[in-house]
This record gives C-alpha cells, structure tokens and sequence, in this order.
C-alpha cells in the first residue's frame, strides 16, 4: 500500500498524541527499507550516519545533497520521515524559511531545528537568534500548508553546555515560538528527563538514546516521554563491525569478524520487491 505525503504526516501526528514510540535512524534507502520491514511506524533520517556514508564529517554535507537524500528516503518507504535539518543550514532567519520550505517539498513528516552554531568557543545561539530561526520554520511550515510537525532543539548537553535551567528555558521559547515537539539531546537521567518532559508538558517530547542505556522503553514511557530516537547509533553499529572485521583481516589476516555478520538471503529478501 503506498500512502500519500498527506497520509503519511496525519499519520506521524497521530503517533504524538499518546504513548511513546520509536523512531530509529537510518542512513540510506537500505537501511530505511529494513527498518521498516521489522514494523516501525516511523524514521528519522541521522545528519552524522548519512554524511559518514557520503565521506563527510556531521555537519559537512551540501543542502541540495541533504534535500536529495530525504526526498530519497520519503520516496523509498511508506513510512513518515522525521528530518534532522542541523540548524536550518542558513546563516539568518530568512535562509532557514527558505531552505525549510524545500525540505517541506521532499514530503518530509517532520522537521528539527537545532541551536548549536558549529563554533566550539560559542557552542550556542543566543536565545532571541535560535528562538527568531524557529519562528522563521513554523512561519515556512503554515505557509506549505502546516501539517509538517516542527520540532525544537535546545543543544546544551551535547555541546559541553550541559545547563538544565537553560536547555528547559530554551524548550520552553521554542515551544512558545511554533515547535511541536521539544528535544534536548545528551540528557539522559530520569530527573533530567522528568524536568523537561513537565517543563514543556502537554507538548510531546523526543529522547536521544543513541548508546548503552539502563533505561528501557517501559523506563521512558513512564517518565512521559512520546518518542525515542537514536540519532547515529544504528548507523554507529553498523561501522562498528565493519571496523572490527576490516581491523581483523589487515592486521591479523582473520576472517572472524564476519561471524555476526547479516545472513545474504535475509538481507537479499528485504529488498526482493523493490
């Protein structure tokens, strides 16, 4: 059954409205199908695993190659797709009203911005700047039509500002400016998590849970969590046994490290239809 964009993003809406669900990261139109043959409901596309895939560092990857590749992704599955769209990939407001009108036309269900500036002495926006960009996404939103879910990024805990005051201070402007869905990725305890799921409540709040974590899904839902994503951890796992296996084989000559490696005829049927 092949569903419309219109289809797909009441559909990712819907989703948001109670429970929690999961929303894992693929990079490329392969692991995109995969996911979906295992019963996800939704995607998220990864800034970090596509550009790795492309040769490029996070953040070093050209707008009209990120455009290609999450109309790429829209179009290789019925499943809605989550955008990360970084910080807009604008320098001022306009730009990213322009540029997030263009991800808007790939199909995408949904979109983020973040407020991290790529600068490692002011790792931040400062809050009118990033609250001016968010404002500048939902106006471009509710002028394609407004059913794309906007969501606000508050950067602090993953750019070695870890301020819950300040990142529940940003959540808030964010939410107050257009964004549906709030996310601070880089918190990752239950008290970091309960503050801003009550800070920003009833708006529906996405976890980053992109390493080795104690908490379970069970965990999260109970701390009032609507959505779990891993942002590059998938595709870190996947370079994770690729390194081990190559490391192997140059520097021990050792064929071992394809133990764990996927079968050829499960991966070969997933993409049978296509």
């Amino acid at each position: 059954m092949s569903l419309t964009v219109q289809q797909k993003r009441a559909a990712f809406k819907a989703l948001h409205n109670e429970g929690c669900f999961l929303l894992p990261n693929p990079w490329d139109i392969g692991s995109a199908l995969y996911l979906q043959s295992l019963g996800f409901k939704a995607l998220a596309s990864t800034s970090s695993g596509f550009a790795w895939s492309r040769g490029h560092p996070d953040g070093g990857v050209a707008l009209a190659d990120v455009l290609a590749h999450l109309r790429a992704l829209v179009e290789a599955t019925d499943l809605p797709v989550n955008a990360d769209f970084e910080g807009g990939h604008a320098a001022d407001p306009k730009g990213v009203a322009h540029n997030v009108r263009m991800a808007v036309d790939t199909g995408i269900a949904g979109l983020s911005i973040e407020d991290s500036t790529g600068n490692p002495d002011a790792p931040l926006r400062n809050i009118e700047d990033a609250v001016a960009r968010m404002r500048a996404a939902r106006a471009a939103i509710d002028a394609a039509g407004g059913d794309t879910l906007l969501v606000g990024r508050a950067e602090n805990f993953i750019v070695g500002r870890p301020d819950l005051p300040d990142t529940i201070a940003r959540l808030k402007a964010y939410a107050e400016a257009g964004a549906d869905c709030l996310y601070a990725p880089g918190i990752h305890t239950r008290e970091q998590i309960a503050a801003i799921v009550a800070a920003v409540a009833p708006k529906p709040v996405n976890l980053l849970v992109g390493s080795a974590s104690d908490l379970t899904m069970q965990d999260i839902a109970a701390l009032g969590v609507r959505r779990v994503s891993v942002g590059g951890g998938l595709a870190r796992a996947a370079w994770g046994g690729m390194q081990r296996a190559a490391r192997l084989l140059m520097e021990e000559g050792r064929f071992d490290g394809f133990a764990d490696a996927a079968p050829y005829p499960e991966l070969n049927a997933v993409f049978n239809d296509r």
